[in-house]
Formats: structure tokens, C-alpha cells, sequence
């Protein structure tokens, strides 16, 4: 997604006082206990009177089946101010970054865009921020255009607010829908959605990951990204999974006390947050989804493209495109050179 498109709903700016963020280095010896590194965590925050707010619940299993959470999102979450153990940062991750910034400057922005980013763009704010989440339920495993054929198909009709969609026959909604992943689940959780949304909130959304979790279908993605656009409040990293396999390949995250490869995209997001800063939590994924999309593809990534290869311990080493080693050295040296 391109900052601006993502700024521009809703036209209000994200602001991120970049006084307010603080940089923290924590370094452990390889004998020192986990119990060991979190308390000298406390000690040394505490020391500097910062506040630790306490670690946000998770909703129990039994919740989420009161509420019929789908599985089309995986549910597992971990607040974003949880106190957890320290990371040291990836080598080379701000060239890394910068590399990646400077591929998709001169780059088409709309392969960087999500269809929710500018769904509702001229509701009022509380039918707004309904339609960034009807769009960003739609969204999860189904390709863009697809999205936004059924996210324009609902609008037309007048089905983009929690009270139309709560009157609206299930069979229209999958109807207009149609042919996004799992349409009939969707459309059965949209009308769940949309009764919850008026009863509970007047016709508006959740405003917390908490709460937003306990809706049907919703996950900690989709969770993120509806407070990023919907609420302009960046309570973590959105990771979908252009994130998730960029930064596996890139050996950025790992599974915890392992240097295996992290297995979902929520595993990636925790493992991100521990050295990721701060204000590099919203440009971190449109950035990456364009560079997905375009050159770090799922299956034959452009290696030989990537201004980047160089700090990339998986270049060249899955299949790619039969030009794409001729172009590697020139690319490098060029990178290896600003």
C-alpha cells in the first residue's frame, strides 16, 4: 500500500511523534535465562519512568465461538505492548529498507494499494470505518481485483453500512460478492458483523483489537489494518502475506528461541515487533506488498531485479525467472555504490 493512499482515507493524517519513540538495545549472553533478560527489562524501564501498561487480554477460545470467529483469519493474537524478551536488529536492515523504497519509487503506487484503504472514501466517518472492514473481511485470501469488484459491487447497491447489510437477504450479499474466497462464510459473517456493529456500537465498528477479534472472520490482520485505516491507530504491524514470506527470506524474523523460519503471518508480526521501530510499523507493509507483488514474488522471485540481493541470504536459491541471474552483478554494485 503506498503511505499516501493509506493517509488519504478518510483524509486525516496519521501522526507518530518520533520524540515519543524511543530506542531500546537489549543485549543477553547465551547463558542467561528468559526470566533473566525480562527483569532486566523492568529494571531498566522502570529506572527511566516509563509506563508499562499491563498486557492486553486475549479472548478466550469459548468468546470467539460466542461470536462464531470463522477460520478464514487465524485467530491467535498477542497485544502489541506485551513485555516480551529482546531482539537484536537484522544486519543491514535499514539498507535493506532503503533499498526497497528507492525499487518502488519510481514504481506504479497502485500495486502498493489495498481495495479497504479506499473503500467508503466519501461516507461519513462512522459508515466509513463499516465499510473499511466489510472490505477488509472481503480482502482476506482473495486477489485484489477480485475485492474490489465485490467491494463496488456492495456500494452500488447501497451495502456498505452496518444497518443496509443487516436488512439485506444473505443470498444477495453472496451474490454480489461472488467470486471472493469463501463468499458464503463471508456473507453470513457480514450479516453477524452488521447486527453485532448496531447493537453493540450503534452502526459503527469496534475501536480496539479486542474487540474487533471477537467478530466472525476477523483476525489479528485484518484487526490491524481496520484500526491503521479505519481508526488511525497503530496498535501493531499489519502482515499479511507478502510481509510474512519477504521477511523469512530476507532472515529478518524467526520462531522464538529458534532461528526456524517463522510458520504464519501472526508469528511473523510478533517476531517483527521486537526490533522493527516504531515509525516503521505502518510503511512496513505497503511497501513490502508492492516489492511482493512485483520483484520478491511467491513463486520464481526476480532475483536478478532486486537492488537487494546482496544482503538477501535466499537470493538465487528458489526457482527464478530464466533472466534473472544475468542482471544480479550489475544490480548489486550499483546498490553496493550509493
Amino acid at each position: 500500500m503506498s503511505v499516501v493512499s493509506w493517509f488519504g482515507l478518510g483524509r486525516n493524517k496519521l501522526t507518530m511523534s518520533a520524540t515519543a519513540t524511543t530506542r531500546t538495545t537489549c543485549f543477553s549472553s547465551k547463558t542467561q535465562q528468559v526470566s533473566q533478560v525480562r527483569a532486566s527489562v523492568r529494571n531498566k524501564i522502570t529506572k527511566n519512568s516509563v509506563q508499562i501498561r499491563e498486557k492486553e487480554h486475549v479472548p478466550e477460545i469459548e468468546d470467539h465461538k460466542k461470536f462464531g470467529l470463522s477460520e478464514i483469519e487465524g485467530s491467535a493474537y498477542t497485544g502489541a505492548n506485551e513485555l516480551a524478551s529482546c531482539s537484536e536488529s537484522p544486519a543491514h536492515w535499514e539498507k535493506v529498507l532503503e533499498g526497497i523504497r528507492k525499487m518502488r519509487g519510481s514504481a506504479d503506487e497502485s500495486v502498493d494499494t489495498m481495495e479497504s484503504e479506499k473503500a467508503g472514501d466519501t461516507l461519513p466517518p462512522k459508515e466509513r470505518r463499516f465499510a473499511v472492514l466489510a472490505s477488509s473481511l472481503l480482502s482476506s485470501q482473495t486477489k485484489e481485483h477480485v475485492t474490489r469488484r465485490a467491494t463496488q459491487s456492495l456500494r452500488q447497491n447501497g451495502l456498505l453500512t452496518a444497518e443496509a447489510i443487516n436488512k439485506a437477504d444473505e443470498e444477495t450479499i453472496k451474490k454480489l460478492i461472488y467470486p471472493v474466497g469463501f463468499y458464503t462464510r463471508k456473507a453470513s459473517n457480514l450479516k453477524k458483523i452488521a447486527n453485532i456493529c448496531l447493537i453493540k456500537y450503534d452502526g459503527d465498528i469496534p475501536s480496539s483489537i479486542e474487540e474487533l477479534l471477537l467478530l466472525p472472520g476477523v483476525g489479528p490482520k485484518i484487526a490491524h489494518l481496520v484500526m491503521i485505516v479505519g481508526w488511525n491507530n497503530v496498535q501493531g504491524i499489519c502482515v499479511d502475506t507478502h510481509v510474512h514470506r519477504i521477511c523469512n527470506r530476507l532472515g529478518w524474523v524467526s520462531r522464538s528461541g529458534t532461528k526456524q523460519k517463522t510458520l504464519t503471518p501472526e508469528e511473523t508480526r510478533k517476531a517483527l515487533q521486537l526490533w522493527l521501530p516504531r515509525e516503521e510499523w505502518v510503511p512496513i507493509n505497503p511497501l513490502l506488498v508492492g516489492f511482493g507483488r512485483t520483484i520478491c514474488t511467491p513463486v520464481r522471485p526476480h532475483c536478478g531485479e532486486c537492488g537487494v540481493s546482496s544482503f538477501c541470504p535466499s537470493a538465487f536459491k528458489e526457482t527464478s525467472s530464466p533472466s534473472s541471474k544475468s542482471n544480479k552483478s550489475g544490480l548489486n554494485k550499483k546498490l553496493e555504490s550509493n
